[in-house]
């Protein structure tokens, strides 16, 4: 009775309380005589006002809303997927799909879809979203700007950033000249059409540029940190030449200008000299990010707003006032780290495309229905590709690059990306600019910064430049080389004792390689050193446990897959050692419908399938990016099975053909190196049909005495499989044993599966 107790008390107090609630709502209904109210007579009638509720709902500003937020997110991730699938940054996607989902293409030709998804008096909750988004974004590009570095190499940064500046600047006022009188808003004062064009022109996007950097893989050189440091002080100047913009266009002219100005330089100091000491005790009483707690967190959101607060109120507009409380944040990159990492995620990947959305609902491409019109877009293309790719060229040359660097310098400076898009958006607000002039600006934006990555190609081809790290992998041909690639930390340790296990009496005639390489869009240039460091420690204290030498390469890419496969040809490496992921699903009915699914909705699958290349419903034993690798991979892969690895003393080597005799070779590297104790077990009879395979084994047997054997079994027991180490055999025959369903196949303990 007593296990039904339970049951018995929940059945009781539901069924009474229901009854309970029936009884008063129908003794309830009698309270409505003589008030008037209404009841369906008819089940058609309730049909109609359900129907009515619905079509209601669907039109409440919350899930229109909610809807559009959606809709700007799928689209968002599908191009920035698609723009990184062409090797451009993912900000190009977000912004060509606020201009897919605005008027140009979504509006022109699906003008119902538009009308209902996007309906005019909705656009101003999308737009005090994407300012709320903008204000986080700027506070974390204010935070991460490393000082220090700014102020180490400050020098030449500043003579290359303000002559970046300077000269497309001057240009851009000698454009607005000219096109004033056509394409000004009419009551725009010259002064504030002028100004707005030339920083316009003079802006560049110092996240998208590091990013770039990263996945270009000079981070680390003189080159990545000069260049790096040049967007970092030519956001610092450019931010502070808006404020001072806005500040002479909300004035009307420089005179009236200068009580803002005033006031602004009051708001700087008094940040600089009160708030910044202040935020750096907070640091110093609460280092790590365990010790903060709510309330302190608090305390620094609150600085972020009140600074925006403050700069809208004074005229130089919310956004600068974000980027003022992250560049006053205290300099401790992890304590910035903290921040960046709560803020980030929300600004980034839900209220920014909100931004980019709202941005391309302004853009009007179609407003642009003439030739001549398409000819000042050009013209504004060209004097913001000259001022900014030449001012910064020159002025990398004279401070002594080489033609080399600087080209590569003036074409990431180059690059606008969104600081491109707030500006003209503050422009448009403010009414500087119109819908045609915008149309036109956004383009530029766009184009500017797409093509970055061509011409960085370009520069590379005329100089014919190798990069350091691959003349490095390949200077010594004679040595044998193993990368060892793996995505999570401690699988860094298993794969390095089996490499060293192959090299390690040969240390000297060796290389070894940890690599880790990592989507773009999953980490920032501001955590990347500390990620890299934090990635590789485990490898790095296995290696001093086992005295091997290894370097380690850490890279960022938009195609891990590519990347991986153009590293290890590049390097010429003897072999790949790599782990394969593990489904927590994987033999269940459950596992086959999600990899069944997966299959489908993988766009690198769909894209292997486009190309011919992957069979939809082909069962593999491994994942689908192990595949790929496998497939595209010229060297040997070794796929490391992981199983409680602590000793590679006893190997065996099952032997069904020809792909697991080529392993051979293996095996004897393993004895010459580890004086490893090899069995090689003929399952069906090979090398009595085969003995030339047979003659090797005796000649390693010759060479090494008691560390090679040769055994006849068909059938492998259990306590035969726990005495090993480890298991070598080829491909082909792991994926014969997975189909066949061998009996011993669990008991095998780790398994290092080549594929020649």
């Amino acid at each position: 009775m007593k296990k039904y107790k339970n049951s018995i008390f929940y059945v009781v107090v539901i069924g009474f309380f229901t009854a309970l609630i029936y009884l008063i709502a129908k003794h309830g209904i009698n309270l409505e005589i003589g008030r008037n109210v209404h009841h369906a007579s008819s089940n058609n009638s309730k049909w109609v006002e359900f129907l009515n509720s619905m079509i209601y709902n669907l039109k409440h500003p919350l899930a229109i809303l909610l809807a559009q937020i959606v809709t700007i997110i799928l689209a968002a991730r599908l191009f920035g997927w698609i723009s990184n699938k062409i090797g451009q940054p993912s900000v190009i996607g977000e912004m060509i799909a606020g201009i897919v989902l605005g008027p140009s293409l979504l509006g022109m030709y699906f003008p119902e879809i538009s009308a209902s998804l996007f309906p005019v008096e909705s656009l101003g909750n999308i737009q005090f979203l994407s300012q709320i988004g903008l204000i986080l974004f700027m506070y974390t590009i204010g935070m991460e700007l490393d000082l220090k570095i700014l102020k180490n190499k400050a020098h030449d940064a500043v003579v290359i950033s303000h002559a970046s500046i300077i000269l497309p600047f001057a240009l851009g006022m000698g454009l607005a000249y000219f096109i004033y009188r056509e394409f000004a808003p009419v009551g725009a004062p010259f002064l504030s059409f002028g100004l707005f064009i030339g920083i316009a022109m003079s802006i560049t996007a110092f996240p998208v540029l590091a990013r770039i950097v990263q996945e270009r893989g000079i981070h680390k050189t003189k080159l990545g940190t000069v260049v790096i440091t040049c967007a970092a002080a030519d956001d610092i100047t450019a931010w502070c030449i808006l404020a001072v913009v806005i500040a002479i266009v909300k004035a009307g002219d420089f005179g009236s200008a200068l009580f803002v100005i005033g006031l602004a330089v009051l708001y700087v100091l008094f940040m600089i000299k009160i708030v910044r000491p202040f935020l750096f005790r907070i640091s110093t009483i609460y280092p790590t990010k365990s010790t903060l707690t709510r309330p302190i967190i608090a305390i620094f959101f609150l600085v972020l707003i009140l600074s925006s607060y403050a700069t809208e109120v004074i005229g130089i507009h919310a956004l600068f006032g974000a980027f003022m409380a992250g560049a006053i944040m205290p300099e401790n990159m992890k304590f910035r780290n903290v921040f960046i990492e709560k803020v980030e995620d929300v600004a980034v990947v839900v209220l920014l495309p909100l931004f980019f959305v709202y941005t391309g609902l302004r853009t009007e491409i179609g407003l642009l229905n003439d030739p001549y019109l398409w000819k000042i877009t050009g013209l504004i293309i060209l004097v913001a590709v000259v001022g900014k790719f030449v001012g910064s060229a020159i002025a990398a040359k004279f401070v002594g690059q080489s033609w080399r660097n600087s080209a590569i310098i003036g074409a990431l400076m180059n690059t606008r990306g969104l600081m491109e898009l707030i500006v003209l958006n503050i422009g448009y607000d403010l009414g500087v600019l119109d819908a045609q002039i915008f149309a036109m600006m956004v383009i530029m934006a766009l184009l500017t910064t797409f093509m970055t990555g061509p011409i960085l190609d370009i520069v590379d081809r005329i100089f014919k430049y190798k990069k350091e790290e691959d003349s490095i992998e390949v200077s010594d041909q004679s040595k044998y080389k193993i990368l060892i690639n793996f995505s999570i930390p401690e699988k860094g340790k298993s794969l390095l004792k089996i490499a060293n296990a192959f090299v390690k009496k040969d240390n000297e005639n060796s290389l070894i390689t940890g690599m880790h390489i990592v989507k773009s869009n999953e980490v920032e240039h501001h955590s990347f050193n500390d990620r890299e460091d934090e990635f590789f420690e485990p490898l790095i204290e296995e290696a001093e446990n086992l005295q091997q030498d290894v370097t380690t390469m850490f890279k960022v890419s938009t195609d891990i897959i590519q990347e991986t496969v153009d590293v290890a040809q590049k390097g010429d490496y003897d072999l790949m050692l790599m782990g394969v992921r593990n489904s927590i699903y994987s033999g269940s009915l459950l596992g086959n419908i999600l990899g069944f699914t997966t299959k489908i909705i993988d766009p690198d699958i769909l894209i292997e399938q486009v190309k011919g290349k992957e069979n939809m419903f082909d069962h593999s034993i491994f994942d689908e990016r192990t595949k790929q690798l496998l497939n595209k991979s010229s060297i040997p892969v070794g796929i490391v099975l992981e199983k409680n690895l602590s000793k590679i003393d006893k190997i065996f080597l099952p032997l069904f053909g020809n792909d697991d005799a080529n392993l051979l070779k293996y095996a004897q590297r393993l004895i010459s190196n580890n004086e490893a104790q090899i069995i090689i077990v003929d399952i069906n009879g090979y090398t009595k049909r085969h003995s030339e395979v047979k003659e090797i084994i005796r000649s390693i047997e010759n060479i090494a005495p008691n560390h090679i054997s040769l055994s006849y079994k068909q059938q492998l027991d259990k306590e035969f499989l726990d005495e090993m180490d480890l298991m070598i055999i080829s491909i082909q025959s792991w994926k014969n044993l997975i189909e066949s369903k061998s009996i011993w196949i669990s008991n095998v303990p780790t398994t290092l599966i080549i594929s020649e």
